[in-house]
C-alpha cells in the first residue's frame, strides 16, 4: 500500500501544488487576512517540519505530536516533527531530519524523502516553515524526546479525509484571546493552526491522487 503511495506522491509533488489556497481551508479568519495582506517579514526565522509516511497494520499514518505546555507559544499544541534551522544544517531538508530524529527518536537513514509542500509563515512566532514528506523504511519505533514531546499521536490517513472530522469552535490563545477556527479532530486531539493548514494542503494532494 504505502509502496504505490510513494511513486504517485512523488510524482505529484514534482508539480505546481495546491498552496495557499488549499492552507486557508483550515485558517482562521484573521490569520486569512494577515497572510494574504502583508509579506513575510525579511527578519523571519526559517524551521521545517516532516510529514512522515508510515505503514502499520496495513493502515498509512503520520506521527503527529504534543507538545508540553512549557515550550513558548505553541505549547501544549499538537504539531508535526519539526523545528528551527541551526547553523549547523546543510538544508531545510537536515532541519526536518534533525528535528525528527531529536523529537521521535527516527534515524534519518531510515527516512525517504519524497517531496515538500508549500512554505507557511507563522505571524505569532514569526516562522516561515517548509514541510518536508518522508516515507519510513520498515516499522515503526518512536522514541519520544519527553522534553519537547508529550505523547506520538498516530494519524491515520483515511482518518485525515474524512469530512466529518472537520469541525469549528473558539481557541484561547497564549495571550487571552479566544478566535473561531477550523480544526481536524484526531483522536480526540484538536489539531488546528500551522499544522491544520499543512495538512490541509497534504490533503489537498491526496485527493488529488485518488487517495
Amino acid at each position: 500500500m504505502i509502496s504505490k503511495l510513494d511513486k504517485i506522491l512523488k510524482h505529484r509533488l514534482a508539480l505546481p501544488l495546491p498552496g495557499k489556497d488549499a492552507q486557508f481551508r483550515m485558517a482562521h479568519a484573521e490569520r486569512k487576512l494577515n497572510l494574504a495582506r502583508y509579506k513575510v517579514p525579511a527578519d523571519a526565522k526559517w524551521g521545517s517540519v516532516m510529514i512522515l509516511l508510515y505503514e502499520e497494520e496495513e493502515r498509512v499514518k503520520i506521527p503527529l505530536i504534543l507538545r508540553p505546555d512549557n515550550t513558548g507559544i505553541h505549547s501544549g499544541q499538537v504539531a508535526l516533527p519539526g523545528g528551527r534551522f541551526e547553523p549547523a544544517d546543510e538544508n531545510l531538508i537536515n532541519t526536518a531530519l534533525r528535528e525528527t530524529k531529536e523529537e521521535i527518536g527516527v534515524d534519518s537513514d531510515r527516512i525517504k524523502l519524497i517531496g515538500k509542500l508549500t512554505e507557511l509563515y507563522i505571524p505569532p512566532s514569526n516562522f516561515l516553515v517548509y514541510p518536508h514528506i518522508g516515507m519510513l523504511k520498515g516499522r515503526p519505533l518512536f522514541i519520544p524526546d519527553r522534553k519537547e514531546v508529550v505523547k506520538v499521536i498516530p494519524l491515520d490517513l483515511e482518518l485525515l479525509m474524512d469530512e466529518r472530522r472537520v469541525h469549528e469552535k473558539e481557541i484561547r490563545l497564549s495571550n487571552g484571546l479566544g478566535i473561531v477556527t477550523p480544526y481536524f479532530n484526531v483522536n480526540g486531539y484538536t489539531v488546528w493552526g500551522a499544522t491544520a493548514m499543512i495538512l490541509s494542503e497534504f490533503k489537498s494532494v491526496l485527493y488529488e491522487v485518488g487517495w
